[in-house]
């Protein structure tokens, strides 16, 4: 569509996977307002375009003026869900353009859109929405409030420098990420987050989107297996150039740390951090982050060292 109320000088319409440079140039200005910490290159938005469960041409809408993309939306639908069908409404506009109503428009379209991917793939189901942003951006409280949502979880970016660091623990065998164990990684990361809110398993496909992509970092991702070979827990870790780019700071991201439930208390996690904390400061790295659940093991993270930095709020819409 061309207009939306009075922006009449704006073009909006479908995000496509010809927009990655576009809507890294948006995001990286976007950065620049916010200081989040999360840069991105085309090949990073790209990877977003193309997920599997991002139903860009019914369930996305970018915002163009001339040719500079200076807003975005776009919701995820899960493979699946059981009672209530949790779909993630991501988006963003340009400091420049905030306060006009594009913000409101974006998620107003973005709830909209939720109903639709939801009746096609859980219509049996109730449907929420979810809207992860930093609590620091402003404005945010204020649009999500007026369009329904309430928070519904918090979660915490937490750091770890490299330098020193102790000694790794002894103790179950830990190897590293490989094809021929990528099945079980997969396999402990859905039995570790059965229980975690909101989360379902990861398909393979999604798997290959999210977490084996160009931002993997194999050799600073492990799998833990008990006396018995049988895998327990893993640690996946992710790294972005862009970020190292703009800030000097090579930063490894414990993306995913997991543990089968009948091991855990049983130093599992602490034995991988343990080790991916080694490991990443041997390959060079300057500190080590991650993002956990305020309600779920932020104590084991702290206990190792790493230190609270930047809240983020889940906010939910039940539609």
């Amino acid at each position: 569509m061309n207009t939306v109320g009075g922006m009449r000088s704006l073009t909006w319409r479908p995000l496509t996977s010809a927009d990655a440079q576009t809507s890294a140039d948006l995001l990286n200005a976007i950065e620049a307002a916010d200081q989040i910490g999360e840069y991105y290159t085309a090949e990073d938005t790209l990877t977003e375009l193309i997920d599997p469960y991002a139903d860009l041409e019914r369930a996305s809408l970018a915002v163009f003026d001339g040719d500079v993309m200076v807003g975005y939306m776009k919701v995820r639908h899960k493979p699946s869900a059981e009672e209530v069908h949790r779909v993630t409404l991501d988006g963003g506009v340009h400091p420049s353009y905030r306060r006009r109503g594009v913000g409101t428009a974006l998620v107003e379209a973005g709830i909209s859109a939720a109903k639709v991917v939801h009746a096609l793939h859980h219509p049996t189901l109730r449907l929420a929405v979810d809207v992860h942003k930093a609590e620091k951006i402003a404005g945010v409280p204020e649009l999500m409030r007026s369009r329904g949502f309430v928070p519904a979880r918090y979660y915490q970016r937490m750091e770890h420098p490299l330098d020193p660091l102790g000694e790794v623990q002894a103790g179950l065998p830990i190897e590293a990420w490989s094809e021929q164990n990528d099945e079980d990684f997969r396999f402990v990361r859905n039995e570790a987050y059965a229980d975690h809110w909101g989360t379902v398993p990861m398909p393979a496909d999604l798997w290959q989107n999210k977490i084996t992509n160009q931002t993997f970092r194999p050799e600073v991702s492990f799998l833990l297996r008990d006396a018995d070979g049988e895998p327990a827990g893993l640690l996946v870790t992710m790294h972005w150039e862009a970020d190292t780019e703009a800030t000097g700071i090579r930063d490894a991201h414990f993306m995913v740390v997991g543990t089968r439930p009948e091991y855990r208390r049983r130093g599992v996690a602490s034995a991988l951090i343990s080790r991916a904390l080694r490991a990443a400061a041997e390959q060079g790295y300057d500190q080590a982050s991650l993002q956990v659940d305020s309600e779920n093991a932020a104590e084991v993270f702290e206990k190792a060292g790493f230190v609270p930095k930047m809240r983020y709020v889940r906010w939910a819409l039940e539609a």
